[in-house]
């Protein structure tokens, strides 16, 4: 039976949406999770929900304990994650509050532990798609009979952080092919991969970066008040989507089979 995670991140970690709530404590051969992880129901479907940056959002990109989190889903039995996270727009038909389901991903991380295997075996990962296709396919679905605002495919920046990006690094990216831009679709992406669990991010535009020079330049601030418009639709295309999906077999949790040397 399918068992769906959401990583909350900025804003959309809300565990409220879940009944039959409980709160546990998991610590991992990685560490401790970001925070206490609630599981519950929803429409039937067992949920795990865990904060990505903490409690109060007081762990930054860099810091959080990605492998951690990932592996206590794993032993959990998580089959499927749906992961929230702020974006910045890196193009003009992107506007701040619309949805963006990713399909592909660049890694600008530096300091970052990116695999389960660092001992005595070597995971050689097949990342070509990393994200899933069946879980991007039924969100976009959905998002159209809700009518929300979206963009059916997308490449990810990810970016060391916590500092935004200057001008010059954020044209770089625009002519590189990125159409948004956070700090935390990797690792967690491919820690996923590894574990044998479905993962699809739900990007949701905050702002323009710093590239549209007939915006203001990205703040805090910013962020936080597009945040708090849109966390109402993602917290509606959640609630709407996870009844709805399948644990039939997928690519995503095979691929591991196959990557250990």
């Amino acid at each position: 039976m399918q068992k769906i995670a959401i990583i909350g991140g900025s804003g959309i970690d809300d565990p409220k949406i879940l009944e039959n709530m409980q709160r546990i404590k998991k610590h991992t051969s990685y560490g401790p999770t970001s925070d206490l992880i609630t599981t519950g129901v929803l429409g039937g479907i067992p949920c795990v929900v865990i904060p990505r940056h903490g409690d109060n959002h007081r762990i930054n990109p860099s810091n959080v304990n990605f492998r951690a989190n990932i592996w206590a889903l794993k032993e959990l039995g998580v089959t499927h994650i749906l992961a929230p996270t702020a974006c910045g727009s890196l193009q003009e038909r992107i506007k701040p509050g619309h949805l963006i389901f990713i399909d592909q991903f660049i890694d600008r991380t530096t300091k970052r532990h990116q695999t389960f295997y660092e001992g005595h075996e070597v995971c050689h990962i097949p990342m070509a798609e990393p994200f899933c296709p069946s879980l991007r396919s039924l969100l976009v679905q959905r998002a159209d009979s809700l009518k929300l605002e979206h963009h059916a495919a997308g490449t990810m920046v990810t970016i060391e952080g916590p500092r935004f990006s200057t001008k010059s690094e954020s044209r770089m990216f625009r002519l590189w092919g990125g159409d948004v831009i956070n700090m935390t679709t990797v690792p967690e992406a491919v820690l996923a991969r590894e574990a044998g669990i479905c993962y699809q991010p739900i990007a949701m535009s905050t702002d323009y970066d710093c590239w549209h020079e007939s915006q203001e330049p990205v703040t805090l601030e910013m962020v936080l008040a597009t945040m708090k418009a849109n966390a109402k639709n993602v917290r509606n295309l959640l609630v709407d989507v996870i009844p709805r999906i399948q644990d039939v077999p997928c690519p995503c949790r095979d691929a591991i089979k196959t990557s250990v040397m």
